[in-house]
């Protein structure tokens, strides 16, 4: 039998295998603090200015460029290709292709006019760096009429080969437009009125060029509207002319 009692001079069993125990450092109480070494102190982050309610403008122009470039590919889906039916009628792919004419002008049209809606969208926020929950939900307004113009511009392109429906389909895009430029003005004029959402070092001359300047959509949209009741290609050229005038740079005018 071996006797459970260890002699005084017995070393440790870790001793005698080589093992080397490091001791383990006293754990720290949840509650305690932790005390710099005199002398030393411990930085402080300084504390975030953000005014209450108000939000950095990133994930507001996110999602606004992911509406934009949906609404600018819908419009390629109303460019359908010839029925072989639609090409025998036609006497041909190119002549078929060639009656496809009001699909492509609803296109092009379409196109510029979101194009350069986003491109000026974008230009707002050059000025514009802070948000609220108001301004987030006028953006969603204005985006809404964004997504439409698929729509009157689809139209626009079945009914425009047809002289009696081809004024309608003018009224109704040009109606579309009137609310898109009412809308867009409304993002503008709240953003900037009383500086309330502009930069400190915003150029004040250039945001006062920018704002006459979308001051003239809506009457601009508004007359060609009243011209559609009475001239259709005329105010289709009115749309085309408007396009261009927005198509300019801001600060150049």
């Amino acid at each position: 039998m071996v006797s459970a009692r260890t002699t005084p001079n017995a070393a440790p069993l870790s001793a005698r295998a080589g093992i080397r125990i490091i001791p383990r450092p006293p754990r720290s109480h949840p509650g305690a603090s932790i005390h710099p070494p005199p002398g030393r102190k411990i930085p402080v982050p300084a504390p975030i200015q953000q005014t209450p309610g108000m939000s950095e403008s990133d994930r507001l122009e996110t999602f606004c460029d992911g509406v934009f470039a949906i609404a600018i590919t819908l419009l390629v889906l109303e460019i359908r290709v010839p029925t072989a039916q639609q090409v025998h009628a036609a006497g041909g792919l190119l002549h078929a292709l060639r009656g496809l004419w009001p699909s492509y002008l609803g296109y092009v049209l379409g196109f510029l006019t979101i194009g350069i809606m986003w491109t000026n969208h974008h230009a707002i926020f050059q000025y514009v760096r802070r948000t609220d929950r108001y301004f987030l939900l006028v953006n969603v307004l204005f985006l809404l009429t964004i997504s439409f113009v698929p729509f009157p511009t689809a139209v626009l392109a079945e009914y425009l080969p047809e002289p009696a429906e081809r004024g309608d389909a003018i009224v109704l895009y040009s109606a579309v437009m009137v609310a898109m430029a009412l809308t867009y003005n409304a993002v503008w004029w709240y953003a900037v009125r009383g500086g309330r959402f502009l930069e400190p070092d915003a150029d004040m001359q250039a945001v006062r060029t920018i704002s006459r300047r979308y001051l003239m959509g809506p009457p601009a949209y508004g007359a060609v509207l009243v011209l559609a009741f009475f001239a259709p290609w005329a105010a289709l050229a009115g749309h085309a002319l408007l396009a261009l005038l927005y198509l300019l740079p801001e600060r150049g005018r």
